[in-house]
C-alpha cells in the first residue's frame, strides 16, 4: 500500500503537534549523528581476535530457608441479634 500526499501531510502534522517545532531540528540532528556513527563503524575493520572471550564463573549460593510461621486463627465473638 502506497502512502499518498495526504497521509504524509497528516503524519508530519501529528509529529509537529506532538513534539513542537522547536524540538524537531534537535531530534533530526541527533538522528543524523547516530547514522553517521553507524556508517563509520560499519566501514571500519572488525578487530581480529582469535582468542575466545571467557565468561566469569558465577557460583550459585542456595537461598536460606526462612522458618514458616503458622497462622493462628483469632476467635471473634459472635454478634448478638436483637429481636423487636
Amino acid at each position: 500500500m502506497r502512502m499518498g500526499v495526504w497521509e504524509i501531510l497528516l503524519i508530519v502534522l501529528l509529529v509537529v503537534i506532538l513534539f513542537g517545532h522547536a524540538k524537531i531540528p534537535g531530534m533530526m540532528k541527533n538522528l543524523a549523528d547516530g547514522l553517521n556513527v553507524f556508517k563509520k563503524e560499519m566501514k571500519s575493520e572488525p578487530k581480529a581476535s582469535a582468542e575466545p572471550v571467557e565468561k566469569p564463573v558465577v557460583k550459585k549460593v542456595p537461598a536460606k530457608k526462612k522458618p514458616v510461621k503458622k497462622a493462628v486463627a483469632k476467635k471473634v465473638p459472635a454478634k448478638k441479634t436483637v429481636k423487636k
